[in-house]
């Protein structure tokens, strides 16, 4: 080849060579802007995720029982620690260098391994170029002491962050709490990075996506020192993060407290319902605990094992998992469920047979309303009788059979026996016993109403929970149907979720209900009632006392422990305002009491604003009954 023949061939190459330069200028400057634009992005600008303040929080009152408080984390991005200084970053944040360091490995480990099938050896989670929290939850003034030093310290920055507030220290079984989220929770969904914050319990649980917002981005621009030097295109591409307008409850937190302060020095339960809208009025489980000892990771750390340990178990709703025999307050149903099957009227009387069942002295009751006023136990056995063996076979074994189906029915329409769908975690269904039950604990043809008699007063193998008795309540006020109890009255505005507004009907007629009424109210207002301390001036009240035997089993054998004390009732009887549910563990007496006094003294704060029944209250809140085991 000739002197000119190479020159011309390098001549060629030249510019053939800036020919392909020139074309693929103009495409990424002119045809595909949008590559290039990204692939920009990429090399010189940083995304950040912006996570918005968790919702806040109201009572029915307007009054803020969540709100959020302003911390800082601390964050690491290894990739961009350049010369780092450990001594001097220690002396900063006041750790030693091996601290820093072991500080370093624990981000590292926490991240955890996957097993990857390319290379069939376990890899970490851990990426360098991601950001991690190396100190959380300081607060203003830690972070005002070492902020100002962090650009002496490359890939460490300030993150702005919030943990929870509760200003009223009520209601920690039903706010719940939050605490770091899993390596499981975050492969699941790409909403959480680590160190964010889930609900753990209570409706900070339940509604946690309506809790949690929406997420911004904030593209970021830095330089070859990985420094901040403004927003990517003038913020063309981020997006705002949009924090849920509110969430309002149908809890009145001043009730809770007071209902709180009632139970002090107690063990039990209170649970309030407006019987017109299903609405949780108050749900006080005690003992209980200042919700603020489970904020932030610091304060879970120091006070989760001792609320765990304690064996008073501050952490167990009680309203919602405990299952406990409801008593004679279970008799109202009985009746409903006797005159809608035809088994009794109104009118119908029955002896009081002490030999039957024991009984207290009253007179021998001569119908439904008297039946309850005086909670006649024989009467009530007598009626239950009537519902289990009607007579529809000829076995009386296998006509208990086909009774206690119908019965459990029922049972199931009031609510009863079946978990209450409410907005919360934690429910427990409780028990009504049918045939399937008894033929799997007594063996199928082996038993008959002789030998569940006790179902018919509220023991034995019958278990409510203080939540399924308030609502029992809500029905009788509204005789015959309810709305499922729920916490959350509206989110954004945009009132409770759809299945809280469908109206559950009882297969019991309404027609049947006020002979039941009268006999609650008779309990409270006539002589022979049971629950005379109930009472409120200028309130009709119709409430239904219950005494609940207490065995517990200790070394193999049943001990009888002091009885329980329970009552329900609403207020007032026309146009009821309030239902309640009062369950008082261990009292020795019966539901009059002290479930009644004090289900009256919510009654009264909730209705007039205050309470002037000063000695009833100084009585409830002077008695240290949890102190009787």
């Amino acid at each position: 080849m000739n002197f000119d023949t190479r020159k011309y061939v390098i001549i060629s190459f030249f510019v053939i060579t800036g020919l392909m330069y020139g074309i693929k200028l103009f495409y990424m400057q002119v045809v595909d802007t949008e590559t290039w634009k990204l692939e920009a992005q990429r090399i010189a600008e940083r995304r950040i995720e912006v996570t918005p303040p968790r919702a806040v929080v109201f009572d029915r009152n307007g009054n803020k029982v969540i709100e959020n408080k302003t911390y800082y984390n601390l964050m690491m991005i290894e990739e961009e620690m350049v010369d780092f200084d450990t001594v001097a970053f220690g002396k900063l944040i006041g750790m030693t260098k091996d601290e820093v360091l072991a500080r370093i490995e624990e981000i590292k480990e926490g991240e955890g391994r996957y097993f990857n099938p390319h290379t069939k050896e376990y890899q970490t989670n851990y990426q360098r170029i991601r950001p991690y929290p190396f100190l959380k939850e300081l607060t203003a003034d830690e972070i005002a002491r070492i902020a100002p030093q962090l650009d002496n310290f490359k890939g460490f920055y300030e993150e702005v962050t919030s943990m929870r507030n509760y200003p009223y220290k009520s209601g920690a079984n039903i706010l719940g709490y939050l605490a770091e989220v899993t390596q499981p929770e975050i492969d699941k969904d790409p909403f959480y990075k680590p160190a964010y914050k889930i609900g753990r319990a209570g409706i900070e649980r339940f509604y946690e996506k309506e809790f949690r917002g929406k997420k911004g981005v904030k593209y970021i621009v830095t330089s070859a020192r990985q420094n901040t030097v403004g927003s990517f295109e003038d913020g063309k591409y981020d997006t705002t993060a949009v924090q849920s307008k509110g969430i309002v409850l149908g809890l009145d937190i001043d009730l809770q407290a007071y209902g709180e302060k009632l139970m002090q020095n107690k063990k039990g339960c209170i649970v309030a319902i407006e019987p017109a809208t299903g609405e949780i009025l108050t749900m006080v489980s005690a003992p209980t605990y200042d919700p603020n000892l489970l904020v932030g990771r610091k304060n879970i750390n120091e006070h989760y094992p001792k609320l765990v340990e304690d064996e008073n178990k501050p952490l167990f709703p009680r309203p919602l998992a405990s299952e406990y025999m409801p008593g004679s307050t279970f008799k109202p149903i009985q009746a409903l469920i006797g005159m809608q099957e035809g088994v009794v009227q109104a009118n119908t009387g029955f002896p009081c047979n002490k030999s039957v069942v024991g009984c207290h002295n009253h007179p021998h009751p001569g119908s439904v309303t008297q039946a309850v006023q005086y909670s006649c136990n024989p009467y009530f056995y007598a009626l239950t009788r009537r519902i289990i063996q009607q007579g529809k076979h000829k076995s009386s074994f296998k006509d208990s059979e086909v009774g206690i189906d119908i019965w459990a029915e029922y049972m199931h329409s009031f609510g009863l026996g079946r978990k209450l769908e409410t907005d919360i975690t934690g429910l427990r269904a409780g028990n009504i016993p049918d045939s399937k039950y008894y033929d799997h604990w007594r063996g199928k043809g082996q038993w008959k109403f002789s030998a569940i008699q006790s179902i018919s007063i509220g023991q034995g193998e019958v278990q409510l929970t203080p939540l399924q008795m308030a609502n029992v309540a809500a029905i009788m006020a509204n005789r015959g149907w309810f709305y499922t109890p729920h916490f959350v009255k509206s989110i954004d505005g945009g009132g409770p979720r759809k299945e809280y507004t469908v109206k559950n009907r009882t297969m019991v007629d309404e027609k049947h209900f006020p002979p039941v009424v009268e006999g609650m109210r008779r309990c409270v207002h006539e002589p022979g009632g049971t629950a005379s301390r109930a009472r409120i001036p200028g309130i009709v009240t119709c409430g239904k006392t219950g005494t609940v035997e207490n065995f517990k089993l200790v070394n193999g054998r049943l001990i009888k422990k002091p009885n329980h004390s329970v009552f329900i009732a609403f207020a007032p009887m026309d146009n009821p305002k309030i239902a309640i549910a009062v369950f008082v563990e261990n009292t020795g007496g019966g539901g009059g009491t002290w479930a009644a006094p004090i289900a009256s003294l919510v009654i009264e704060k909730y209705l007039n604003g205050e309470v002037k029944s000063v000695e009833k209250e100084k009585r409830i809140l002077d008695a240290k009954l949890s102190l009787w085991e």
